[in-house]
This record gives C-alpha cells, structure tokens and sequence, in this order.
C-alpha cells in the first residue's frame, strides 16, 4: 500500500493510495470514526450512482450508518446555493461540533465537502476519499472552496482533512475525458520539481490509457511533491505559489468556458502550454519545448480551441482577479527550467503578446 505522511507545523494525516484501501477505515481509522457523534457522507452524484455502495459496506464493517447528501456532478455542485443547502442538511441531521464528514467524489465534491467541515459551527473534522484522479491534487493540502461567477474558488478556507483514502479500483470506471484530467495536474507536480519525470511522461505512449499500477505509483509521485510543498508553506505565503503553474491563465479558460464546460484538467493543460510560452521570456526554456509540449497535448485529445474562440480581453477580467495578483498586478508561476519554477509579475502587455503567440502556435 502507497502511503505518506502530510506533517504541518499544528497537525499531520496519512494519504493512503492502493487497492482496497477502505480496509483501514475498520481497524486503523475505527478510533477516529468512533470519536464522531455523527457521519456524513457528502457524494457526488454520478459518483455515488456507480461507487457508493463499497464506502457503505467499508462503514457498516465499523457499525457506522452514515447519513447521506448527494450534490450535482462536479463544478456545478461548489455553488453557493449548495453550500447553504448541505449546511442546513446538516443542521436538520443534528450534528454538531463533534460530528464528522466524509467527502465522496471528485476534486470538486472535496472542495465543496472540506468547507462545508471549515465552516460547520466553525469547523469539523472531515476525511477525503476522493474517486478521481485529478483529486490527487485537491485532496491534499487542505485547500477548500467554492466558486462565484465571477471566479473560481474566491470563497474558501484552509482545513486539512483527517485522512485521505484513494481507493484506486474506482478508477477502472473513470471515462478517458476524467482519465486526462486528472493526468493534466501529475505533469504539473513534475514540471515544477523533476526534469527526468517530466520528459518521462512527455515519453510516455499509454499516457491516457494507464495501467492502475502505474496510477497508484505515479499519483503517489505527484502527492509526495505537493505534500512537501504544503509542509514548507501551509498557508501559500510562498513556495505553495508553485503549486498554480498553469492555473491562472487556466482558471481563466475555465470561467470563460463556464465552470464545466472544460475538464479542469483541460483547462490547467492549455493554461501550462501558455505558461511555457511566457517561461521562454524568463528562463532556459525554449520553443522548441513547448512546441513539443503542445503536440504531446494534442495527441493526447486535449482541447486548445477555447484559446482562439474568445478575445484576449474576456480571459484578462478574470486574470486580474485572480486571488495571486497583488496590488493590482498579475503574478505568474513559470519555469527558469524543467523543476525550477519562479513567481514573476507580468504586465497586462506581456501577457497579450503570449497570448497571441500562444494562437499562433496551436494553429
């Protein structure tokens, strides 16, 4: 079993990734679960339609009965709307500051599910057990949102969870579409740490067909990487910056599209193809890289036609309210070179001229 531990300077939980990993809820987790008053599931829909039956089974080994809110698929459930209603599901329930939640789907669900537990009489106890790949990334670190219009992820908090279950059988189900988004967020953790696994996955010919086993070691990878970040800047007062390579431009994309109407891993891949073109300007990179890069990309079924569908000016409002921008100025993750990853201010200028180039070359 792939294990590692998060140690923050107030807390530590174990990641745990393998087969048949709900096991532990029953023996090394029962004392944790027992401490609870009450338990609820927060389970994306589509996820719960397939999956939710093994996280019951796994629970009622425990003699637990949870009580369960199903939310909308993916983006659509980290709307305030829904927030407000879990919040007064939970009420209704009777819980209370002892009381416990399990997050059950996807990045979005944990999102949505671990500020709910920040923000539940001012905080509670809550355990990830996410069901994608891309939620390699969301479910560590402790970063918990919800989106606006007029951004994503601009309500939000920082809680850790108690412990995070990847349970990698679950990704057996997954469509080829989740299989490439959740793979956008491991070639970020490499880009910004291992030039040698960076060109590995770049070489890497089943790339949206993977083997569980490469999964489980690959993801656990990408995991190690943020939880060494996420110890040395919990808050993202510095080094957890890096950590948004290819996510300010991305998350652009994302809300010009409308939330979902891009995977967000599609919308972080085409986010880093414009970070590597800004990166030619401020280190060793070159464009012969991200060239190489890009067609990889497009091999791989990722989409760059939103880059040319819209004018430079829609994805600059969302830009510059970006919660990395300070001062008014916009701050950007590039690369000085494979692993190396900086923080430079970019002006609105520069930023245009990549976008042009950026048209330019996925033509």
């Amino acid at each position: 079993m792939g294990t590692l531990t998060v140690q923050l300077p107030d807390t530590s939980y174990d990641v745990h990734i393998d087969n048949g990993v709900y096991e532990l809820l029953s023996n090394r987790y029962k004392e944790l679960l027992d401490s609870a008053d009450k338990i609820g599931i927060i389970a994306d829909e589509q996820v719960a339609s397939i999956h939710l039956q093994i996280l019951l089974v796994a629970l009622q080994k425990c003699g637990i009965e949870p009580v369960v809110k199903i939310v909308p698929a993916g983006e659509q459930c980290k709307t305030a709307a829904v927030y407000v209603e879990c919040q007064s599901f939970l009420l209704n329930e009777s819980f209370t500051r002892n009381s416990m939640l399990i997050a059950f789907g996807g990045g979005a669900c944990g999102d949505l599910t671990g500020f709910i537990a920040a923000t539940f009489m001012r905080g509670i106890r809550f355990i990830q057990c996410p069901t994608t790949i891309l939620s390699h990334d969301s479910a560590v670190g402790g970063k918990t949102a919800i989106n606006l219009p007029e951004g994503k992820n601009m309500i939000g908090s920082f809680h850790q969870p108690a412990a995070v279950l990847f349970e990698t059988s679950l990704f057996r189900t997954l469509p080829v579409r989740e299989i490439r988004s959740g793979l956008a967020e491991l070639m970020k953790h490499a880009f910004i740490s291992d030039p040698y696994w960076s060109q590995q996955l770049l070489a890497e010919k089943s790339f949206i067909s993977p083997s569980e086993k490469w999964l489980a070691e690959e993801l656990l990878k990408g995991i190690r990487v943020k939880a060494t970040i996420v110890a040395e800047d919990e808050f993202e007062q510095s080094s957890r910056k890096y950590l948004n390579f290819g996510h300010t431009f991305g998350h652009a994309v994302e809300a010009v599209c409308g939330f979902g109407g891009l995977s967000h891993g599609e919308c972080i891949m085409i986010g880093m193809a414009f970070s590597f073109v800004m990166s030619e300007n401020h280190g060793e990179l070159d464009a012969v890289f991200t060239n190489k890069f890009i067609q990889f990309a497009k091999k791989n079924g990722y989409p760059f036609s939103p880059v040319s569908d819209y004018e430079f000016e829609e994805f600059l409002a969302f830009m510059i309210k970006d919660k990395k921008a300070t001062f008014g100025k916009m701050n950007f993750v590039v690369l000085e070179k494979l692993g190396s990853p900086i923080v430079k201010t970019i002006s609105t200028e520069e930023c245009r001229k990549v976008f042009e180039e950026l048209v330019r070359r996925i033509q």
